[in-house]
């Protein structure tokens, strides 16, 4: 470009008709064009050094800049931020008075270096060297007072996490660029570089505390493998508590194993079990059905031939009041067999279009993530559609769940949760379900928590309603039952929710005190007791 330039500059555009004033006009433009480049080449150096070492160049004004904001819980808890500290270093080939490098040294780190080892580093004769790293602001500030050309002190800045495990699938961490790679770093990593003031997260460190204290006792006592909970503000979508256990410590990323980064309420994939009951029972209302259903056998779905394709039971201890039950009492005694019914008794179609209007058919791209994506039947035949009625069959994340109990029994509007605190005002959602519905499914999971499975989650002072899920995993395609995933679902207080909690044990064990037993009555729901009976002051206080 610059060759074409100067050629034009020398002699005009040749094969036209330039004079020399024309000629003139095109000195003048070239050279214009030079100094604007000299000029945007010198500001471009300029911003990439300052942008590279920011804190360098804070450091010769003596003051220091911090490269990324903190994150605090919605009270201010700091959940991570940036230390500010920095190495020793030595450069002796620098040092003119040796001997006074060696005192200032002695000085500043007496029990480290004594006079007769400080003498031997700056006689050393070696280009550079850190002489303590991470020094403390005592040992800084003698170093720095010394004055000592060769003998300074390199400012840095680390990121740390003070909650430590307890935060660490939801703040996540940093790389060694500084840029964030996991939770609340990378979805906000725009905002934390380019923001000094905290960036307020919707979590609550002793509502999470709590969750994180009693799902990793319930994790020993139960031998589970995993344990999962979450609380959403039912009206505003914030997130007060996220908790997946195992967990890691995003100060020590090299211990423990890297599948426990795996974030499970976003990320992991599970049939959720008799929770679906609650949707099946929201269709049979929204399509009128007030029939009584058969229940005191299991149910047998035939296929076009007469055979049977398949058997829909219960569990060996359901014991049902009486032989027919309501679509009501179907869902208060958890009755596999009568859910069936009722799926078969709905529109073609009915189920996967609710299970749209819900969003249990897509991922969700949600404010701090997105979810993986509904492993839906592949075909809509009666056997499918019976099994889904309880929950199998189909696998959600515990995301996917708890938004869509949260829209069932608020009144009817899906929120979308949001990670950033938030007042209470313009909230994003849409009517998914009508309010009279939504109030019956309230009443009906009342009485769970009064009457049947769910009693051990009752808490003094507040009404709770709740569903239970017992499911039986699979494993390679095949049913395992000795392996389970348990949880509760519950909402609080239960005549106008403010919040709605999700419990999950993943394969706990029966244990003498549960006589063996390993359903969510037995584990999960005690699990949401304690949780529920610790946090509720701190909710309304």
């Amino acid at each position: 470009m610059f060759e074409i330039g100067r050629d034009i500059f020398k002699h005009g555009f040749r094969g036209c008709n330039t004079n020399i004033a024309g000629r003139g006009r095109l000195r003048f433009i070239y050279s214009l064009f030079v100094l604007a480049f000299v000029i945007f080449v010198a500001r471009t150096l300029f911003l990439a050094i300052q942008g590279t070492d920011r804190t360098r160049l804070a450091g010769a004004a003596g003051q220091w800049t911090v490269q990324r904001a903190d994150i605090v819980d919605r009270n201010g808890d700091i959940l991570a931020k940036n230390i500010m500290s920095g190495h020793i270093m030595l450069r002796p080939q620098q040092i003119k008075d040796k001997d006074k490098a060696a005192r200032a040294i002695h000085d500043a780190m007496p029990y480290e270096y004594s006079l007769t080892d400080a003498l031997a580093l700056v006689n050393s004769g070696r280009r550079f060297m850190y002489i303590k790293k991470y020094a403390n602001p005592a040992v800084r500030e003698k170093i720095e007072s010394a004055r000592i050309p060769g003998l300074e002190v390199e400012k840095i800045q680390t990121r740390r996490y003070p909650k430590r495990r307890l935060f660490s699938h939801v703040v996540g961490f940093v790389g060694n660029d500084g840029h964030g790679l996991e939770g609340a770093e990378r979805i906000y990593d725009d905002y934390l570089r380019e923001n000094t003031s905290p960036l307020v997260l919707s979590v609550d460190s002793r509502i999470q505390s709590v969750f994180y204290e009693q799902l990793s006792i319930a994790m020993q006592k139960y031998q589970a493998k995993g344990a999962m909970g979450l609380l959403i503000n039912s009206r505003t979508g914030e997130m007060i508590a996220m908790v997946s256990l195992p967990d890691y410590d995003p100060e020590n990323l090299g211990t423990g194993s890297t599948a426990n980064r795996k974030f499970q309420p976003l990320r992991g994939l599970f049939e959720m079990g008799s929770i679906f009951k609650i949707f099946n029972t929201a269709m049979a209302f929204e399509n009128h059905i007030k029939k009584e259903y058969y229940v005191a056998a299991p149910y047998k779905i035939t296929d076009k031939f007469g055979r049977v394709a398949a058997k829909i039971s219960d569990v060996r201890t359901f014991k049902p009041p009486r032989p027919n039950l309501s679509v009501e009492e179907i869902m208060l005694h958890s009755c596999n067999a009568g859910s069936a019914q009722i799926a078969l008794d709905l529109p073609d179609g009915a189920q996967k279009d609710f299970f749209e209007r819900i969003h249990l058919n897509k991922p969700l791209d949600l404010e701090f993530g997105r979810t993986e994506r509904t492993l839906m039947p592949m075909k809509w035949g009666p056997v499918e559609r019976a099994t889904v009625s309880f929950g199998h069959g189909i696998s959600v994340t515990p995301m996917h769940l708890l938004l869509a109990v949260n829209a069932m029994t608020n009144g009817g509007i899906y929120i979308y949760p949001t990670l950033r605190k938030r007042s209470i005002g313009a909230v994003n959602g849409e009517r998914v379900l009508a309010p009279e519905i939504s109030a019956k499914l309230r009443a009906i999971m009342v009485r769970i928590a009064e009457e049947t499975s769910g009693k051990q989650a009752r808490v003094s002072g507040i009404q709770i309603g709740g569903k239970t899920a017992t499911a039986e995993k699979r494993i390679n395609g095949k049913i395992d039952r000795k392996k389970n995933l348990t949880a509760f679902a519950g909402i609080f207080p239960a005549s106008a929710p403010q919040y709605t909690i999700l419990v999950i044990l993943d394969e706990p064990q029966g244990t003498t005190e549960t006589w063996g037993l390993r359903t969510a009555a037995w584990n999960a729901v005690p699990t949401t007791g304690k949780i529920l009976d610790s946090i509720l002051p701190l909710l309304f206080e």
